[in-house]
């Protein structure tokens, strides 16, 4: 017994070389919590050329993400014109960034992969955005799905409050009404700084929580507080962000969301490279 007990104590002295235990399993069930960095405003220029950088080395590939959104929005949009939903139009055009992030996730693993520099095709892309069925990147899609549906029941409900005694049998004579009377001046007013708040929540809770996802296995709880504490730690370079992609995606979609074929895959790839900059590498 004796002799035993001196084997197991032997077994968990420190080596004479590392001075770390030799039984090194212990240390893998531990691993160091995810750390955020201090960012600068010359980070957000380094994202934003890597990103750009990244969309020419795959710009057929990169390029199919933001024709896919294109194609979506202009699909959503005629079908509201179609079911006579006018009034839904100008909620959702504002809502349609907040879903982005998550349509970015196939840009984020191209980015990845040419960081590391593998040699992949379409078929790895797709197979890696499948893949994300099974892991927490689908919980995230779901928050970005409740948030945008929270949106909209909102926008309805200022509807109703604003703009309830006044008609409009098409978006010409809806986009009249908002512009051109003071109730449409309040629902527009009032619908921006609510539509402004929960972009504001979305993009704090998503912008580093979606790449992390893909790059790491962590819970989306964690990612999400990850995310949060990223913004706060960093808030000047962080809302300077949130606001250059906003800006950037609404002036994509004015020529009939044609812009976002080039726009959405330089921010997706841009945001990666912040992430990159913001979270320390795990130990």
């Amino acid at each position: 017994m004796a002799s035993a007990k001196g084997k197991s104590a032997a077994k968990s002295k420190p080596s004479a070389k590392t001075g770390a235990p030799a039984n090194k399993s212990a240390q893998r069930q531990s691993p160091q919590p995810l750390q955020t960095k201090r960012l600068e405003i010359a980070d957000i220029r380094y994202a934003v050329g890597a990103g750009w950088r990244d969309f020419l080395r795959r710009p057929l590939l990169s390029g199919f993400f933001g024709l896919f959104y294109c194609l979506f929005g202009i699909a959503f949009m005629a079908g509201l014109l179609w079911l006579d939903r006018v009034w839904l139009i100008l909620p959702l055009a504002v809502g349609f960034p907040l879903v982005a992030p998550f349509a970015a996730a196939g840009l984020y693993d191209i980015s990845r992969r040419l960081e590391q520099g593998e040699d992949f095709s379409w078929r790895d892309v797709f197979t890696v955005i499948w893949a994300q069925r099974n892991r927490e990147l689908g919980w995230m899609a779901f928050v970005t799905l409740f948030v945008l549906w929270f949106w909209l029941y909102q926008a309805r409900l200022l509807l109703a409050i604003f703009l309830q005694s006044l008609s409009f049998s098409s978006f010409e004579r809806f986009i009249e009404v908002v512009a051109s009377t003071s109730n449409g001046w309040l629902f527009l007013g009032v619908g921006t700084v609510v539509g402004a708040f929960w972009a504001s929540v979305l993009f704090t809770v998503t912008v580093i929580s979606m790449p992390l996802l893909l790059d790491r296995q962590v819970d989306f709880v964690s990612a999400m507080v990850l995310s949060v504490r990223t913004v706060f730690k960093n808030p000047v370079v962080m809302i300077g962000w949130g606001l250059i992609i906003a800006a950037l995606m609404m002036l994509s979609m004015i020529p009939f969301f044609a812009g976002l074929i080039i726009v959405l895959p330089v921010l997706g790839h841009a945001t990666w490279h912040l992430y990159r900059r913001a979270v320390a590498p795990s130990e």
